[in-house]
């Protein structure tokens, strides 16, 4: 429960079933963390926390929709385990040259294998999230299968590709088959306090969304300048640390030019970020690791699929194939903008949710 209306309207129809439930909120960081950005901005540190995840705001908020559940809450210190698995693996993508989902981490590491765990051994069997999507069952197969959200506008199936059958099978969303509209208007008519609570934004432990000052600050480390280089090799300027960019970043570039220019490529090993006209964004082609497959154990063949390569991105018709144990490669009917290695590039059949995996690779 993470203080937000979602999850309180998840507790409250899942105990309308008939399960016995507990209330968890997870602390995930402390003030000290989410207080490294501002030291690296230069202002003052404050152990104020921002709405949206683990503020003291958002305990009470969980907190008083349990009590008025009559379900015990409890928070839940998950701060070790977030900063190795999550916090941790943020800083190494920016520093590999690539850019992060830690949202992704934060279920695959975080809420479906840690705090599952601490489900099982609390002898409760099941995890009830008020994530927007759907599991259901083949029963000829008897693989566990998962789904896009009825609301399509609020479908999280995206964030959630990387989740194995065990965990599939021990996880519930009461709210896949709902409207953002109808659980604000079900948390209204049970007179919660956060029934029109906005939703969190951004990454919940860089509120001000300066990844580089957060990275600096958190390592102590300083990422030196380099040559920012057109696709032609020319020298156009200097960038403030390879941290910093990302691909198809167009503001924040320090750049004068009679065209607007883009991030197209980093390079770690010379220290330097290349610009190009928009058309240099596109590629036809990526190749994924950490291969999760939902709707089959394999792909024995190329399968046709629709594939996001963002969260909010719409899908576009491709190829995918499986490459290795954990590997595949997709290629796309149409040229495709900004595919960013460390992004998540997730495949579609309809509404099910045939795998993913991590973008290692565009040509």
């Amino acid at each position: 429960m993470s203080g937000g209306v979602d999850s309180s309207v998840a507790a409250a129809l899942t105990l309308e079933q008939g399960y016995q439930c507990i209330g968890v909120t997870l602390k995930l960081y402390t003030g000290e963390d989410i207080a490294a950005s501002r030291r690296g901005c230069g202002s003052e540190t404050t152990s104020h926390t921002p709405r949206g995840c683990c503020s003291l705001a958002d305990v009470n908020d969980a907190r008083n929709v349990a009590f008025r559940l009559n379900m015990p809450h409890y928070v839940l210190n998950f701060t070790g385990e977030f900063r190795e698995q999550v916090i941790r693996r943020f800083i190494e993508t920016y520093e590999a040259g690539a850019t992060p989902n830690p949202c992704i981490d934060c279920n695959r590491y975080i809420k479906f294998d840690h705090l599952l765990l601490r489900a099982k051994q609390l002898d409760f069997d099941y995890l009830v999230t008020g994530h927007y999507a759907r599991i259901e069952q083949d029963l000829s197969t008897g693989r566990f299968l998962l789904k896009k959200a009825r609301d399509e506008k609020k479908d999280q199936s995206y964030v959630l590709y990387c989740l194995t059958q065990d965990q599939l099978r021990q996880t519930h969303f009461p709210l896949g088959d709902l409207t953002k509209a109808q659980v604000r208007e079900i948390a209204g008519t049970k007179n919660f306090g956060n029934a029109e609570k906005g939703d969190s934004q951004d990454i919940c432990f860089v509120p001000d969304r300066d990844y580089g000052a957060f990275i600096e600050a958190y390592t102590g480390k300083t990422w030196p300048p380099g040559d920012i280089i057109g696709t032609d090799g020319t020298i156009l300027g200097q960038h403030r640390g390879i941290i910093r960019y990302t691909i198809g970043q167009r503001r924040g570039l320090g750049v004068a030019a009679n065209e607007p220019l883009y991030v197209a490529a980093k390079s770690v090993r010379d220290n330097t970020v290349t610009l190009g006209p928009e058309a240099s964004l596109c590629a036809r082609s990526l190749s994924v690791s950490g291969l999760n497959l939902i709707a089959c154990p394999r792909l024995e063949k190329p399968l046709r699929v629709k594939v996001k390569t963002r969260y909010l991105q719409a899908e576009q018709d491709a190829l995918v194939e499986q490459t290795g144990e954990d590997t595949a490669r997709i290629a796309f009917d149409e040229p495709q903008r900004a595919l960013t290695p460390g992004q998540a590039a997730v495949f579609y059949d309809g509404d099910y949710v045939v795998g993913g995996g991590t973008i290692a690779a565009v040509w």
